[in-house]
């Protein structure tokens, strides 16, 4: 298999195995016009298993939605074929119209304006709680 490295962009490594298309799907990756290369379950000496997402192309990267996901992630960003900057997303306090609240009774469910915020009330077990009627958030 060839994937040709990339000039300027984003790497998105350390994937959980199988995840990459949820990350796809969730970053809007599909609607862009340039290369996206996706590497599904290569091999990783920490995990067994990894997804590695590859974006030839200058984009802004929603770093909330990637901890949300999988805070094992790390993002490279490319320029000039070098990674000039890494980052390790975490989980974020809020989440802004990342996940919807499941609750028919939300004020979510009927003004449908008012953006979808969720606030992280337990880190160890990652539990998400709508702001407005404090429904458990599930990923």
């Amino acid at each position: 298999m060839n994937i040709d490295s990339i000039k300027n962009g984003y790497v998105i490594d350390h994937i959980e195995a199988g995840k990459s298309f949820e990350i796809y799907n969730y970053l809007n990756l599909g609607e862009l016009d340039t290369s996206v290369a996706i590497i599904k379950n290569a091999k990783s000496n920490k995990t067994g298993k990894k997804d590695i997402i590859k974006i030839d192309g200058n984009l802004d990267i929603n770093l909330d939605i990637l901890g949300y996901l999988d805070s094992n992630i790390t993002v490279n960003k490319i320029q000039n074929g070098e990674i000039v900057a890494k980052f390790h997303p975490e989980l974020p306090e809020k989440l802004v119209n990342v996940v919807k609240c499941k609750n028919p009774r939300c004020i979510t469910s009927i003004e449908q304006e008012l953006p979808h915020v969720c606030e992280l009330t337990d880190r160890e077990k990652v539990v998400y709680r709508c702001k407005y009627c404090e429904e458990q958030v599930n990923r």
